[in-house]
């Protein structure tokens, strides 16, 4: 049996939870001794082997599909964790999408994709859970992107979207401060992970000349700031995002 942590017990609510940087967070909050909700959209066996895998080690997790870009998935979502834990302690809003076009190729439904994932899906993901939300002591945990700071071409969308999160978090923690829920945000650079193995392969020698850390980031680097950001010892940091991204920014 683990020894007992500042998290444990707590009833985390993960979104974009089954790959990449969102299943390390589900790993390390369940590492933890937290109970935690994967929420997925649709990669139903990555969500499953790492409910399974999560469970065999004797922690408590639920797995719900979910679209955040969907206003009825997200009150289902909320809905279904607070049923089964009774509240929600932590939001994490990491779902995101974040496809490329240059100035000249982008056209509306393209726009609203990202926006529509990555603003209002943390918007409506955060008032859904606000009933159920700890207060005080609650915390969300927001995902926005080192490219918030400085967009690359072709992506501007994304990196808008990403810059919105930023203000977002800052304006929810004003509102949300006095009720004793922090909300913070983490801005990450290029991660290792099945999503990016296309750009480290293309770029990867130039990512990794530019970053002053010398190495690539992985997910567990990202994991590791949520866990404090969602933990008591963070209690006094509320409306920051924090650049992870090795030293480029």
């Amino acid at each position: 049996m683990s020894s007992p942590t500042s998290l444990e017990d707590k009833v985390v609510l993960v979104t974009g939870g089954s790959r990449g940087i969102g299943a390390a967070i589900v790993r390390r909050f369940a590492s933890l001794g937290s109970r935690v909700v994967i929420a997925y959209r649709s990669d139903h066996a990555a969500a499953d082997a790492l409910s399974a895998e999560l469970s065999g080690n004797g922690h408590e997790c639920l797995a719900v599909q979910a679209d955040v870009a969907d206003p009825d998935d997200i009150t289902r979502l909320a809905a279904t964790a607070a049923d089964r834990f009774g509240r929600i302690d932590v939001l994490v809003n990491c779902a995101a999408i974040g496809p490329y076009r240059p100035l000249g190729k982008m056209d509306a439904p393209f726009v609203r994709s990202i926006l529509d994932t990555n603003v209002m899906g943390t918007v409506l993901m955060t008032e859904a859970v606000l009933p159920h939300l700890t207060a005080p002591g609650g915390r969300i945990v927001n995902f926005a992107s080192a490219l918030a700071y400085r967009p690359i071409p072709a992506s501007s969308v994304y990196s808008a979207s990403k810059a919105a999160v930023v203000t977002l978090t800052h304006a929810f923690a004003k509102e949300l401060g006095p009720r004793g829920i922090t909300v913070n945000a983490v801005a990450p650079g290029v991660i290792e992970t099945d999503m990016t193995t296309k750009i480290l392969a293309e770029r990867g020698d130039q990512i990794l000349a530019m970053t002053p850390l010398a190495r690539i980031g992985q997910p567990d680097d990202i994991a590791s700031i949520v866990t404090f950001l969602a933990s008591p010892e963070a209690g006094w940091i509320t409306g920051r995002t924090i650049v992870a991204d090795g030293g480029v920014t």
